[in-house]
């Protein structure tokens, strides 16, 4: 088999024994040598293929290790509320989209949020129905914890003034009871059965449609968290050879048993497509108010947040989830959450023994507000911290308004890598960008993009960029039981790498997130060029 040479390059292997390298010769899907440019040219022979990379630089392909692809292209079709900065703003939007549905359609999309109007209102169905009365409509916030909906929706769905809260729900009613249109957490989940469904259109089509953008940003692999739908839809692809990255799929806790019955475990699949852990919420989020904080929120006592999953409930799911080989990622925002999840995982770890421990890594989806002492404990016990940086910068108003004063450690990649701990980075899209670069800018200034505040929330917690390089690489790639094959350029790994017309480490910290991709290859294949 011939070969190719990649030469004329700046490469950053990540590799610890060869950091840095000129040149890099693929044969098939694997890298054969990264060296100087004698050293592949002589390995090579006279006939491989010479790629010029002209000077650019070279990273592994980066890796989110949590996004939502599913709802991600769904919303590219769909209405977006971003950046709105008033409800008005946000009704007209919904009024010009509305207008070009077909006459039975739902109209869906939504990503709105109210923190960010210049008058911070909850929006209520009788606002939704002023623009949309005459077909039912159901719109996510932007964190997706709460779903904005309209009278239609409301009679679609069987909510009424007699429908109690769910466990782990909320239905926000008004002072005769009947529902404002706010679904909260479960009690959404009625409401998401629609927005995943074909009434939110052809989801294989909509990935092959829209997975170059994520090549296009320098994402070679990714872990998704959306349904078994989305599960479907990779299948497809997949089987029809139009697959252009690699996905590790994880499982809803609604599939749980569907998984145990079909015999599927954590890293079933092969290079392209693996079975992921089981995914448990916990609690909601900051934004929505049902993040699961040990203090009450400020101005509303008793008002905890949500336990999404009970304590009991977890830990019977936990121990259910691994004796069937599959590993737990749970979703935990608030500091009574994720001390919840940690100790959950430290007496199953106690009761198994560290032999069998050591063939699951449970993560924890988040990880945003820890307790000090839980920081060791995470380390400790062998978790995976899977978080997304620009979180941090996005809630910059949020946490000073509603976290001050509190005794954690928020967002605290830097606290839990200097404790032993393993930190995966991704983006949670469409919560937010997909872009990694977005990412590593936000955990290298902890500044939002117009360099607020000066110097970065919480300094001390700041990564160098070679560290925050590795949380979207090599720790992607062990988080997926897979560092021997990805993260790193050596030779034996798969060639799945992106070039740059800048180099990262030649740029101020203020200008990553400005940095673009020119080539992204998955398997020594070329899969997206500028």
């Amino acid at each position: 088999m011939t070969g190719t040479v990649y030469e004329n390059a700046r490469i950053h292997t990540l590799d610890p024994a060869r950091p840095h390298a000129e040149a890099m010769l693929v044969r098939g899907e694997r890298i054969v040598t990264v060296g100087d440019l004698a050293e592949c040219r002589d390995r090579a022979g006279a006939g491989a293929r010479r790629v010029d990379l002209d000077g650019m630089a070279v990273l592994p392909g980066l890796i989110d290790s949590h996004l939502h692809s599913a709802t991600y292209v769904r919303g590219l079709d769909q209405v977006d509320l971003r950046g709105t900065t008033s409800l008005d703003e946000a009704l007209s939007r919904i009024a010009r989209h509305a207008a070009g549905l077909a006459p039975d359609a739902w109209l869906l999309g939504g990503r709105w949020d109210s923190h960010r109007w210049t008058r911070p209102v909850q929006p209520t169905r009788a606002d939704l129905d002023r623009v949309c009365p005459d077909r039912p409509a159901a719109l996510p916030s932007i964190d997706g914890h709460t779903i904005w909906v309209n009278s239609a929706a409301l009679a679609r769905l069987g909510i009424h003034a007699g429908t109690p809260d769910p466990v782990g729900g909320q239905i926000a009613r008004d002072e005769q009871g009947e529902p404002t249109g706010i679904l909260r957490e479960a009690a959404a989940d009625v409401a998401y059965d629609v927005v995943r469904s074909p009434h939110a259109g052809d989801l294989v089509a909509q990935l092959r449609t829209y997975l170059p953008r994520l090549l296009a940003v320098g994402l070679t692999s990714i872990h998704d968290l959306d349904g078994q739908d989305c599960r479907a839809a990779y299948q497809t692809l997949y089987a029809q050879g139009d697959l252009p990255l690699r996905v590790h799929k994880t499982i809803p806790a609604t599939a749980l048993d569907e998984a145990i019955d079909g015999g599927w475990a954590t890293g079933d699949g092969d290079r392209w497509l693996s079975t992921g852990p089981v995914k448990i919420f916990t609690d909601g989020a900051l934004g929505s108010h049902t993040c699961l904080m040990t203090e009450p929120y400020a101005g509303e006592p008793g008002d905890h947040g949500i336990a999404v999953t009970p304590a009991e409930e977890f830990e019977r799911l936990v121990a259910t989830a691994a004796g069937a080989g599959i590993a737990v990622a749970a979703h935990a925002i608030g500091d009574a959450a994720n001390r919840m999840v940690l100790r959950t995982y430290a007496r199953w770890r106690e009761s198994v023994g560290p032999g069998v421990a050591a063939r699951l890594r449970h993560r924890i989806e988040h990880t945003q507000h820890l307790r000090p002492a839980d920081v060791p404990l995470l380390a400790g016990a062998g978790v995976i911290a899977s978080m997304q940086p620009t979180h941090c910068t996005s809630d910059i108003p949020l946490t000073s308004r509603m976290l001050a004063g509190r005794d954690l450690a928020s967002y605290a990649w830097r606290s839990l890598l200097d404790a032993g701990a393993t930190v995966a980075f991704g983006s949670d899209a469409p919560v937010e960008d997909p872009d990694p670069f977005f990412g590593v800018h936000a955990a290298v200034t902890r500044q939002q993009p117009d360099g607020t505040p000066p110097g970065g929330v919480d300094p001390h917690e700041r990564l160098d960029l070679d560290a925050a390089l590795r949380c979207f690489t090599e720790a992607g790639a062990y988080a997926s039981y897979e560092e021997h094959l990805k993260g790193r350029l050596r030779p034996g790994m798969l060639a799945d790498f992106i070039a740059l017309p800048t180099d990262p480490y030649r740029v101020a910290p203020a200008d990553l997130r400005d940095l673009t991709v020119a080539l992204t290859v998955v398997g020594g294949v070329v899969r997206w060029q500028r």
